[in-house]
């Protein structure tokens, strides 16, 4: 593969032709470095930890379980408390300025592997187009006993 850089000095543009990247950036730009908590209205939580943390371009959300923040009860069947982990994953997508189409990466907690087919049709009617990177792993023990505790990360709008 035969790959062309072109560098200029005033402007610090950098094109690569071959494999199609470009990046502009001027000389006195910097990097964004910058860390924004975003937190739910009406939510608090006695663990130390945020909803999300943005950074750059990008939302990193907490692992989210199936309480319902209107009742704060967790319903017991698996298929109930996906669905309450992937509006609650919206909730927080959305108070950090993105959503659920702009997820790019989600990690799935599984108290029981058993349950892998049940979580993945009550998965694909939140994610129904070019769903994103997924893990999916059993543990030993989610919080409060969840059955499924779901994080991602995803793009700002």
């Amino acid at each position: 593969m035969n790959t062309k850089i072109i560098a200029s000095c005033v402007t610090g543009l950098v094109v690569i032709g071959s494999i199609g990247f470009v990046k502009a950036q001027t000389a006195n730009q910097k990097p964004t470095r910058e860390r924004r908590v975003v937190n739910l209205p009406g939510r608090t939580s006695s663990v130390p930890i945020s909803p999300a943390v943005v950074a750059g371009d990008l939302v990193f959300t907490s692992g989210q379980i199936g309480f319902d923040p209107k009742t704060n009860q967790m319903p017991e069947a698996l298929e109930a408390q996906a669905e309450q982990v992937l509006l609650n994953l919206k909730a927080v997508l959305e108070a950090a300025g993105s959503d659920m189409s702009r997820v790019l990466k989600t990690t799935v907690f599984l108290a029981d592997m058993n349950d892998y087919a049940a979580m993945n049709e009550v998965y694909k009617r939140h994610f129904k187009e070019d769903p994103p990177a997924r893990s999916a792993v059993q543990v030993a023990k989610l919080p409060a006993n969840a059955k499924i505790e779901i994080e991602a990360v995803a793009l700002l709008k």
